[in-house]
């Protein structure tokens, strides 16, 4: 039986507080060894915890620490999304600054205030004119059919809007949209 993971590509000290309160608030697991700036570990040794994990769904975060071009994070997302004991349920797409990127088309956003938008967001969750996302670890996402792909700003941060000490509420919209889809 496939293990169920959401894909995030953030992974800093504020983005793993936020998946972490995230993954409480919805009873999912959270791969807290995944986060890191960049990704510490490889598809493979992640891979080896989510299937250790107690209950599904499994949120893991993916970081290149704005590496435009392919970095750690891109790679162990693309071993996960090969990997034939994982089911991906979806991928939460982190905006960044980081110049040089081709972006990702998403199937919609959350933005900062929370509310679902139909198009891509910047690192502030402010809307922006295109469907298309920019962030650091986001390109690989091109190569791959994903089953949803949702924009969300710098998650824990946002102007304090999505920070894990008021539950990071813009996250945890952004997973249970997933689910939702998923179920």
């Amino acid at each position: 039986m496939k293990r169920k993971v959401i894909l995030v590509t953030d992974g800093d000290a504020n983005a793993r507080r936020a998946v972490e309160m995230a993954a409480t608030r919805i009873g999912g697991r959270c791969i807290s060894r995944s986060a890191g700036n960049p990704t510490p570990l490889s598809g493979e040794e992640i891979i080896e915890l989510v299937k250790t994990a107690k209950y599904d769904p499994v949120i893991v975060m993916v970081d290149d620490k704005g590496n435009p071009r392919q970095g750690q994070g891109e790679q162990v997302i693309e071993e996960i999304l090969k990997s034939d004991e994982i089911e991906v349920l979806g991928v939460i797409a982190v905006a960044s600054n980081t110049e040089g990127v081709n972006g990702v088309a998403v199937d919609f956003s959350i933005n900062s205030d929370g509310e679902r938008v139909e198009r891509a967001v910047n690192k502030c969750g402010r809307e922006t004119n295109s469907k298309v996302l920019y962030g650091d670890t986001v390109d690989i996402l091109n190569k791959y059919r994903v089953p949803v792909i949702v924009g969300i700003g710098d998650i824990g941060k946002m102007n304090g809007k999505d920070d894990s000490k008021i539950g990071a509420p813009v996250l945890t919209r952004a997973i249970e949209e997933i689910l939702k889809i998923a179920e």
